[in-house]
């Protein structure tokens, strides 16, 4: 590749703030539901799309990208540096010389679909089998969501302001060549009151600010706001802290339909005190019976049982994101709700 830019490279990040900035000089664009991705296309045709690569099960891939990136004509780099493209053989991109800063996504209705992004099945895809990265490709396909140019040619754009690079991209992703492509181009609205919608709607919101020049790796001239949700949930059971004598965290559940209690995650945001107060206030719920948990390298047997509790105990939790019928991460305790029957509980509330 000669690109001004050049593989490894670190996305410019936003920090989080609990609102929305005011006050002028922002740009606003909704959160997305993927894999952050630099796509460096050097070339003079265009690149990627199905058929897919020969079969990489046995070709020995890197995860250097520099080590193939001199003879790429297509480098999709993560926001950890590992490539990507290998995972999306179906992203096709239009001939030319510039690097795009965007989000890989998967929509489950398809390209021409208006579902929220699935990132479940997107993760389906970081897999050692290419037979089955080939599969998903056709039955779920991935777009890339464009949301910064960063090079054109020979010239760098990091220097100019995001306003600047906001308005060439729109040139230039709206140009005739990106029709019938995967690249898309994220909506951007100037004012907060337009971008309320996507609090509820969407994971949340990116702010930039209008004059700030594109910083690899740092924290500065972006915002994210994330949408907060939250559902009073059964508590099925607790883990044991790392502490001997504490409560490390609740096992969230919610009834389906049938009646069936299902685990829908977990919350560990308590305090050191609060711990060691909980195996008190729960003792009285116990079943005796101790469940255990599927084995993981980061924690112990012991850290993984999951102690039974009668379906009892009613928490109103809040978090980011589900995916797979499950809360993803992000949860925190609100309230304990004393005045909620656990029945009411119902799982229906992640589709909220």
């Amino acid at each position: 590749m000669t690109l001004p830019l050049q593989p490894p490279f670190a996305p410019q990040l936003a920090r989080g703030r609990a609102t929305l900035p005011t006050g002028g000089g922002w740009s606003y664009e909704p959160k997305w539901d993927g894999f952050r991705a630099i796509a460096f296309v050097d070339s003079e045709t265009p690149v990627g799309g199905l058929p897919s690569a020969p079969d990489a099960d046995a070709a020995g891939e890197t995860d250097d990208p520099t080590a193939t990136a001199g003879g790429a004509s297509l480098v999709l780099l993560s926001r950890g540096g590992k490539p990507l493209q290998r995972y999306f053989p179906e992203l096709r991109f239009p001939p030319g010389r510039y690097v795009l800063d965007g989000e890989i996504v998967v929509d489950p209705d398809g390209l021409d679909g208006d579902s929220a992004p699935d990132f479940d099945a997107l993760s389906q895809r970081i897999h050692p089998a290419a037979s089955r990265i080939a599969r998903l490709a056709v039955e779920v396909p991935a777009r890339y969501v464009a949301f910064d140019l960063l090079a054109v040619g020979d010239l760098s754009l990091l220097d100019r302001p995001f306003s600047a690079r906001r308005d060439a991209l729109e040139r230039f992703v709206g140009d005739a060549a990106f029709t019938g492509t995967s690249v898309a181009l994220t909506p951007a609205v100037r004012t907060p009151e337009e971008a309320e919608g996507w609090l509820v709607d969407t994971e949340g919101v990116v702010a930039k600010e209008l004059e700030a020049a594109y910083l690899p790796g740092e924290r500065k001239g972006m915002v994210k706001i994330k949408r907060k949700r939250t559902i009073d949930a059964v508590v099925q059971g607790w883990r044991h802290g790392k502490e001997e004598g504490t409560v490390g965290s609740l096992i969230l559940a919610l009834y389906a339909e049938g009646g069936e209690l299902r685990t829908v995650g977990h919350c560990s945001s308590f305090t050191a005190k609060r711990k060691r107060e909980l195996i008190e206030e729960l003792a009285p719920y116990g079943t005796g019976e101790v469940i255990a948990g599927e084995p993981s390298r980061w924690k112990s047997d012991k850290e993984l049982e999951i102690n039974a509790l009668r379906p009892e105990l009613v928490v109103e939790v809040s978090f980011d994101q589900v995916s797979a019928g499950r809360i993803r991460h992000g949860t925190k305790l609100e309230r304990w709700r004393d005045d909620k029957p656990p029945e009411a509980c119902t799982i229906d509330q992640l589709d909220a």
